[in-house]
């Protein structure tokens, strides 16, 4: 009996992404990324959302993001544990799925590492786009780790930034940063305290990793009129703002029920009011309304971001020929006949046989371009 043909999944490795990323440019990936946020997030009722499922240890957190809408299922695994980078581990480390929702079938496994770089320095730049006065050119970086000179560069390519001073009690971290950033359009001044970042920008962001209530912006930094992109602030008991810059400010946030326990605003009364970025992008809110007032995206990262980037490499892998098929299910000719699977059979055999790498592409090509 031939066996059938199952839905295929394509995988994409960490090299796969690297090739991508250098094959369409990195200020493309980043625009591209941005593009589908937009998209996705001016349809949010299509998506059946939650906040992520988290395991938290002393040393960090493990995390699972679900999302889905009524065509496709997607999540991602992702870890933060500041002190990786002493045992030469990165901080963060990703991988993700998008499956159909009709059949639950995988169809693509991806690399999200280098990929969740890309989706939040483009959920960044959205949001400084809509929150930022018209205009901004001047940002300061603080912390200058290995989400920075993605930061740098999406706040280049679609908010306009050309000047940044930098900041991180690593010092060695910022000129890291000033070395990968030469060359790139940038005026770059490496600061000797965040207090000194702040002066004269038009845009803070912070991404600092130390999984701790810091007070990293303080009243006195903020001036009228800036923007404020808080992006290390994403779990339980880490946090970057002090409460009078929020209570000072119009702050955004992504997924509200999320932000409350993960945000900045988990120093904030449980009625202190905030604003679902959507509403900004849909037209349904005006973001900043006036020159002088403060803004704060609240940023911990959601997984309908993930779910964008993810629709993202799939296509773009598929435009440049990348990725492998992979059988992540066991083929029987009785689907009711799991165990058949283990028999020492001529079905067996067949079954070793596998899918024609062809066909299977056949198949996968034909989902990434349905």
């Amino acid at each position: 009996m031939l066996m059938p043909h199952l839905p295929s999944t394509v995988y994409l490795s960490a090299p796969d992404l690297v090739q991508l990323v250098r094959r369409k440019g990195l200020p493309a990936c980043i625009a591209g990324v941005a593009e589908r946020i937009e998209a996705d997030f001016r349809r949010w009722g299509e998506f059946d959302k939650s906040a992520r499922v988290a395991s938290h240890s002393s040393d960090g957190v493990i995390e699972l993001m679900p999302i889905a809408d009524a065509a496709q299922f997607a999540f991602k695994y992702v870890n933060g544990h500041p002190k990786n980078t002493r045992h030469g581990l990165p901080t963060v480390m990703a991988f993700g799925v998008l499956a159909d929702v009709d059949t639950g079938t995988p169809r693509l496994l991806s690399e999200l590492t280098l990929t969740t770089a890309i989706r939040t320095a483009a959920m960044s730049a959205v949001a400084a786009r809509r929150l930022a006065r018209p205009g901004s050119t001047r940002m300061a970086l603080i912390g200058n780790g290995a989400q920075s000179e993605f930061q740098a560069l999406a706040f280049r390519d679609l908010v306009g930034v050309r000047e940044l001073r930098l900041f991180d009690t690593d010092r060695a971290a910022s000129a890291k940063l000033a070395a990968n950033l030469a060359g790139l359009g940038f005026k770059l001044t490496i600061c000797g305290s965040a207090a000194e970042a702040a002066q004269g920008v038009d845009i803070i962001s912070t991404v600092t990793a130390d999984k701790a209530n810091a007070t990293i912006v303080t009243p006195e930094m903020v001036r009228p009129g800036m923007h404020i992109n808080g992006v290390g602030g994403d779990c339980p008991g880490k946090t970057e703002l002090h409460p009078a810059v929020l209570a000072d400010a119009a702050v955004f946030v992504e997924y509200e029920p999320q932000t409350r326990v993960e945000g900045d605003i988990q120093q904030m009364p449980a009625d202190f009011g905030v604003t679902e970025l959507w509403q900004v992008l849909a037209g349904h809110h005006p973001g900043r309304t006036h020159a002088e007032q403060v803004t704060v995206f609240d940023s911990v990262g959601f997984a309908l971001e993930d779910y964008s980037a993810l629709c993202f490499v799939r296509d773009a892998a598929a435009e440049l020929g990348l990725g492998q098929v992979i059988e992540l299910m066991p083929r029987v000719a009785d689907p009711k006949n799991l165990f058949a699977a283990l028999a020492p059979s001529a079905e067996a055999a067949e079954q070793d046989a596998g899918l024609g790498v062809a066909d299977a592409l056949d198949q996968a090509h034909a989902f990434q371009h349905a």
